[in-house]
């Protein structure tokens, strides 16, 4: 069998970990990006610039801070062993928070960007018809923005399936535990098992490029409609 039960439970970990972590994206990134869509705070320039670090952040150095701020001495840490909760980093619950901190701007910026096109008119209209802000939001707001939340949610997924060095430096590599696929892979090369590496890392690619076809494709639907 080209993939051992290993493989397999690192498959299954890491979708785990990207659906759980695209979900929690989804809730904690549309109040942010509707804030900075519509924000003319001065604050809105420092706040952008966070949301965006882990862009341009080597993922070590992320996932170092946030192994410290989570760790027994941090106060993240002083705080969940206070709650009687442990510490996060090697266990999942540490790895899906590393990982909503990680893929934040990949669904904050796509959301941002469908919130700032829908413009002022149709939130006038709604108001005018004595919409309250909830009703607008979710009656007029959501659907127009549905190809940004689509956009957010593949990017969030796909880009949480391919972490590698948080991960590593989060979860550490226990085998059903917070081993995921691109650990996996680099096990396999570490031990010179090329064809089972081979194995995960094509699936890696083919994957890629079905996230890829598949958010390309909906652009140009979405252009041949308007």
């Amino acid at each position: 069998m080209p993939l051992s039960e290993l493989d397999l439970a690192a498959i299954r970990l890491t979708l785990e970990l990207a659906s759980l972590t695209t979900v929690l994206l989804l809730l904690v990134g549309t109040p942010i990006a509707w804030w900075l869509a519509r924000t003319r705070s001065r604050l809105k320039g420092a706040i952008g610039a966070v949301v965006a670090l882990p862009l341009v952040l080597p993922p070590t150095v992320l996932g170092f801070y946030l192994l410290v701020t989570m760790g027994p001495h941090g106060p993240v840490g002083q705080l969940t062993q206070a709650l009687g909760l442990g510490t996060l980093p090697f266990t999942f619950a540490g790895l899906v928070v590393a990982s909503v901190f990680y893929s934040l701007p990949f669904v904050v910026q796509p959301l941002q960007n469908a919130f700032e096109a829908i413009g002022e008119r149709p939130l006038e209209v709604a108001s005018t018809l004595r919409a309250g802000p909830w009703d607008t939001f979710f009656t007029v707001v959501l659907p127009l923005a549905r190809p940004g939340f689509v956009t957010a949610a593949i990017l969030g997924f796909a880009h949480t399936v391919g972490e590698f060095g948080v991960v590593l430096m989060i979860g550490g590599n226990i085998p059903e535990k917070t081993r995921t696929v691109a650990v996996q892979i680099f096990d396999h090369v570490e031990a010179m098992e090329y064809t089972q590496a081979h194995w995960l890392a094509g699936g890696m690619v083919l994957f890629s490029f079905l996230v890829l076809l598949a958010l390309y494709s909906s652009r140009r639907f979405k252009a041949g409609l308007s």
